[in-house]
């Protein structure tokens, strides 16, 4: 009977061992054999267990005895057993026929009698059936047929002008040793060629599955990765062994085919309260796909994942849709979420995410301990749409632009960094030369006023006062200079301040924090050195702090003895004042006062000259620097562009004549003209910025010919006199910002609308149906991305050929190393997509619920039924399917 240790509930690779012999067959092989029976069985059964064997098929020559003692062993031990034999036919072709677990021997002997043996000649039974005639009998018999050794002595292979057997539909499986690719070299690659479906005499319309299935004549035979193949079923019974091979495509692989799956995926997912209540699912970690009536919770169950990992919604319709869902099937109930995952970026690890309703989400690790990440963290590719979200997408350029860029694999990235840094330093530069140019033109201001003031100062000399007076600018220039002694001594006592606070501090090497390290005598080495350091630093401060105490000392007396005499000299002008003789209705104080202010004016501002030649310096150097810096910005940018343009060129290869992306380089010109916009030009609308949207210069490029003036613009752009001067009008701050401007890259979506071989014919996203731009975006998102994509009804928006003859194409690539997760009423999907796990949700007592016997692929009897009343099409169009899986 069939063994089943738990309940199955959705499908996987079984390691099955299809041509197992007992201990009586090694007397074919002209050996004796030293074990008992039961002795052989224990010993292959450990050699099993060993290798991970789940599944095995007995394959005797032309006998079924031992099949009971073996049948039983392993049963005990959760191996299931296909019990049969190995036959030839007429023109001595081998063949391994297998059957129902179920099957006794007295039924497998009366099934052997019906395929006419003749008595053994050479330790072979033949069959008096052609190969033909045996496949056809043994199909009829419930059985299954592959052909044993095919490319070795007496395989169909290597037995000439038998195409016709091997192209038979009755035979869906063939035996080689090792990979294709181990057979690349045997008979000039003619093997490879068929197994491909290459060879023109030999070309089925089924292609044939390749199985490992080498002859295991002694216990320890059954380690080899020859005697054993990858079936892939949800329940291993002999039901979902057959029907593996109408889709072998998907569901059979050898040992070296199998790839090692790295990816995050969702493991568990349980629900408490609300109306998933009870709800409790393990995925597969390939393709998932939840399907039932109409209301029955597809929608909430994806939601629900979506609140989990707290992810936002795309656009204002989705949002409100998923905030409403929560709240009616979570909210009243206060219902929790629970997601078990696994993370490729932490990886491997396990994780638990719990989230409540009205909480935020909690993350668990395998240890029980609360984990500081977001659920996002753990798995920051994933991707989840609701219904038209999608759709949604599609109609925004800058979100399909940013779907792409999560794809691109190249160095831009390191650019994107070099390129922010330079914009930082520009825009540095760009506040200091504004600075600059505004204290630029507060001294311009005063110097302007020199000749003036100098002129004043000539009437006054004219007076005859100036030899009397002359004492003036002298006093002026030593308080001056007296005070940037002050000044000097001043930002010597802030600097030792500064040094102060910055001497090491040696408490991060406290022996606390040291204890354990493997290392800690290093660092305490390194302490103490800092400790010396801190401590001479100490004492040299403390000398410091002395010398200029001590300058103060001596200066104070000398700055006041200053300042006597300068006020002595101050008392002596007034004596001065009363000897200038009266003019213009003045006194001789009143002008005497005035010249002295208009002097003590003008020396103030003499030095300014000097300051405005080294501001006039300074800003040349940052414009300088500006130049600099510009340049880089065009390498970093001209970089970038380079390696963007060959990662999209590498992931247009990846996406197989099925969509094309075309990059332009700073080809969005908008955002060009919103900046012209908003500077508010004179006369100058949106309908006058045409030329900028339709030229090829670059921002800095317009900015450099504004400042040459008028007649360059004119030049280099042929633009009317009043936008002209509109633009001339600029402030330089303005120019300056005009130069950092970076246009953004403009990408082409084109989708292949053609079906089948022809040649392909690509369209623009936005000439394209609303199906079609979601199969084109649909395309970009079954790329390669280790973490789960979880889809909401995606036939609601897709064009259904583009389904059926691409996308589950896609889907069948990339679920083995990518998990999947759609809610769908589509067959397609699951069907044709070989859906690892099928959840079938129905509504009891206003509660939904996934029952354990409705989950699981589609070798499932109750999944299989249910599938094809509640998917597209109802039960007449899932019938339309029956060849392919086998249904009665």
């Amino acid at each position: 009977m069939t063994i089943q240790a738990h309940q199955y509930t959705k499908a996987r690779f079984f390691k099955c061992a299809l041509q197992i012999n007992p201990a009586g067959y090694i007397k074919y092989r002209g050996q004796a054999q030293s074990l008992s029976e039961s002795e052989y069985n224990q010993l292959l059964l450990e050699a099993a267990l060993d290798a991970g064997i789940e599944v095995i098929g007995l394959a005797d020559h032309g006998s079924v005895e031992g099949v009971d003692a073996i049948r039983t062993l392993f049963n005990q031990n959760g191996i299931v057993v296909f019990p049969g034999f190995e036959i030839a036919s007429s023109e001595k072709i081998h063949f391994v026929c297998l059957f129902d677990e179920t099957k006794t021997s007295q039924e497998l002997e009366r099934i052997l009698g019906s395929l006419r043996l003749l008595d053994p000649q050479d330790g072979i039974h033949p069959s008096r059936l052609s190969a033909e005639q045996l496949i056809d009998e043994v199909n009829q018999q419930g059985g299954f047929i592959y052909a044993a050794h095919c490319t070795n002595d007496n395989g169909l292979l290597k037995v000439g002008h038998m195409n016709h057997v091997w192209k038979h539909k009755g035979l869906l499986a063939a035996q080689i040793p090792g990979s294709l690719e181990t057979i690349r070299r045997l008979e000039h690659g003619f093997y490879r060629k068929v197994f491909l479906n290459q060879e023109p005499n030999y070309r089925r319309e089924r292609e044939m599955a390749a199985i490992n299935a080498a002859d295991v004549a002694k216990p320890e035979d059954i380690k080899t990765s020859n005697a054993s193949c990858l079936i892939k079923m949800t329940n291993p019974c002999f039901a979902s062994f057959k029907q593996a091979f109408l889709d072998a495509g998907s569901r059979v692989r050898l040992n070296s085919d199998k790839p090692e799956n790295y990816a995050s995926a969702i493991e568990k997912i349980r629900f408490v309260g609300g109306y998933l209540d009870g709800v409790d699912i393990e995925l597969s970690d390939h393709l998932n796909a939840v399907i039932g009536g109409r209301g029955t919770g597809k929608s909430t169950l994806l939601e629900c994942i979506r609140f989990a990992f707290d992810l936002q919604p795309y656009g204002k319709a989705a949002r409100f849709q998923h905030d409403a869902i929560l709240k009616s099937n979570l909210g009243s109930e206060k219902g929790l979420v629970e997601i078990s995952i696994r993370s490729a970026t932490m990886h491997g690890r396990k994780f638990t995410i719990s989230r409540k309703y009205g909480s935020q989400p909690i993350v668990v690790d395998e240890l029980g301990n609360i984990s500081p990440y977001h659920p996002t963290d753990l798995l920051p590719g994933i991707e989840l749409y609701g219904q038209n979200e999608i759709y949604e997408m599609t109609r925004d350029e800058q979100s399909r632009n940013q779907l792409i860029e999560r794809f691109l694999e190249g160095e831009h990235e390191s650019f994107d960094t070099d390129i922010a840094k330079v914009l930082s330093k520009l825009k540095e530069n760009r506040e200091n030369i504004k600075r600059a140019l505004s204290l630029r033109d507060d001294i311009e201001t005063e110097v302007d006023r020199l000749p003036k003031l100098l002129d004043q100062a000539k009437q006054f000399q004219a007076l005859g006062i100036d030899e009397k007076l002359k004492i003036i600018p002298k006093l002026e220039k030593e308080k001056q200079l007296n005070d940037r002694i002050s000044e000097d001594v001043n930002r010597t006592k802030e600097a030792i301040e500064t040094l102060k606070d910055n001497l090491p501090d040696t408490v991060f090497l406290s022996d606390i924090a040291l204890d354990g390290l493997p290392h800690a005598d290093l660092l305490k080495q390194q302490r103490n050195i800092l400790e010396a350091l801190k401590f001479g630093l100490t004492q040299a401060l403390g000398q410091l702090e002395q010398h200029v105490l001590n300058t103060d000392t001596q200066l104070s007396p000398i700055q006041r003895a200053l300042t006597e005499k300068q006020l002595a000299e101050e008392q002596l002008l007034e004596k001065a004042f009363k000897d200038i003789p009266a003019s213009q209705g003045k006194t001789g104080r009143q002008i005497g006062a005035e010249y002295q202010a208009l002097l003590k004016k003008i020396e103030q501002i003499r030095p300014k000259q000097t300051t405005l030649q080294n501001r006039q310096l300074q800003i040349n150097e940052l414009y300088n620097q500006r130049k600099k810096l510009l340049l880089e910005l065009e390498q970093h940018t001209s970089a970038r562009a380079n390696s963007i343009l060959g990662s999209v060129r590498r992931l247009t290869r990846k996406l197989d004549q099925k969509v094309r992306l075309t990059l332009q380089p700073e080809g969005n010109r908008q955002e060009f003209v919103n900046f012209l916009n908003e500077c508010n030009l004179e006369g100058v609308g949106l309908k006058r910025l045409v030329w900028v949207q339709e030229g090829e210069f670059s921002p800095a490029n317009l900015a450099t010919t504004i400042r040459q003036g008028e007649a360059e613009l004119t030049l280099k752009f042929g633009i009317s006199d009043s936008v002209i001067r509109a633009l001339t009008r600029l402030s330089e701050h303005k120019l300056l910002e005009l130069e950092e401007l970076l246009l953004p890259d403009t990408m082409t979506i084109e989708l292949n609308v053609t079906h089948g071989e022809r040649d392909a014919i690509f369209r623009p996203i936005d000439n394209l149906s609303t199906g079609q731009q979601c199969t084109a975006v649909l395309h970009i998102l079954l790329l390669d991305n280790q973490d789960p994509l979880i889809l909401d009804q995606p036939e609601d928006n897709l064009d259904n050929a583009f389904i059926a003859e691409r996308i589950v194409a896609e889907l069948r690539r990339a679920k083995l190393s990518r998990q999947f997760l759609f809610a769908t009423h589509n067959a397609n999907i699951p069907v044709f997509g070989d859906a690892e796990w099928i959840g079938v949700l129905s509504v009891n007592d206003n509660k939904g619920m996934i029952l354990p016997e409705q989950q699981g692929a589609i070798d499932m009897p109750e999944v299989q039924k249910l599938a094809a009343d509640i998917l597209e099409g109802g039960k007449s169009a899932f019938n339309q399917r029956r060849e392919k899986y086998g249904f009665d």
